[in-house]
């Protein structure tokens, strides 16, 4: 497991890479939503999964061969980065709205940051420390007025926080695996891992599915976008300038799961929350400024 202490000035196309994820995996929460409206979740994330897979497939480079010292790696990279944490947010998001779910990824960078400081036996940047601390107050901010509905919503955000750290591991993980031997050949045996370890699940809860187009297409664009386009252009990101860079992505998905989940499902949202996302963002942009 490597992280780096090298931090590269961010491009035009590092922040490419750093915005389109986060947009993407922003909506996804939506999608997973609208999923659950006929499909339970034990099948929702062998599906994205399978999706995502065959989108990356596709390209000759991610049939490249690894060598077989890289697969205790990259299995637990499959486990950490989508075998769990995929399976927590549809259950997840049984007992909390998609925008507060999306909203509270925002956390993510101060676990990967934990993990790449125990790594390196280094800590960030006191600016990239400032960012994250701005990052993770607007995420408590987001998820403070959950705590008053109960113990079904402690529940569900606890899932997610158990997503995020798993997050944490993984990001930091996925750097030396991508700069070794690229991130396609990294991300399709990662999903494949992903895939078999979630299926059986998958495939005993079909009896208790229905069927609609509309949550079959979300599904697939799910997979396409969230597990399959994202995570390649993530796991890119995070080989040329490191994972606590890579996870300020997550400060971008709050915004987009807010927009999504009040536009279009009517989630009621706190104004506190609506505090939290704009420090979220402020927390993106100071850890990540030149």
């Amino acid at each position: 497991m490597t992280s780096t202490t090298l931090q590269p000035d961010m491009t035009r196309t590092d922040w490419v890479l750093l915005t389109i994820p986060g947009i993407i995996w922003g909506a996804s929460f939506f999608l997973i939503a609208e999923g659950l409206e006929v499909f339970p979740p034990q099948l929702i994330t062998p599906m994205r999964i399978f999706f995502g897979f065959l989108a990356l497939i596709c390209f000759p480079a991610s049939r490249v061969s690894v060598p077989r010292e890289a697969f205790p790696r990259i299995a637990l990279l499959g486990t950490m980065w989508m075998a769990i944490p995929l399976t927590m947010f549809p259950f997840a998001e049984q007992h909390v709205s998609s925008s507060v779910t999306g909203m509270l990824n925002g956390a993510t960078p101060f676990f990967v940051a934990g993990v790449a400081s125990i790594i390196a036996r280094k800590l960030p940047t006191r600016k990239q420390l400032w960012g994250l601390a701005i990052g993770f107050s607007g995420v408590v901010f987001i998820a403070v007025p959950t705590a008053r509905e109960g113990s079904n919503s402690a529940s569900g955000v606890a899932m997610i926080f158990v997503a995020l750290a798993c997050y944490g591991v993984a990001l930091n993980i996925s750097v030396g695996l991508q700069r070794q031997y690229g991130a396609l050949p990294i991300i399709v045996r990662a999903q494949a891992v992903a895939f078999v370890l979630t299926a059986p699940f998958g495939v005993a809860s079909i009896p208790d599915a229905s069927f609609s187009w509309s949550a079959f297409s979300a599904m697939v664009v799910l997979g396409i976008g969230g597990t399959g386009i994202a995570y390649f252009m993530a796991v890119t990101l995070a080989g040329k300038v490191g994972s606590t860079r890579t996870s300020v992505t997550t400060y971008i998905m709050p915004v987009v799961a807010l927009f999504l989940g009040v536009a279009l499902r009517n989630e009621p949202v706190a104004l506190l929350a609506l505090l939290g996302c704009a420090l979220a963002l402020g927390g993106a942009y100071a850890t990540n400024r030149t």
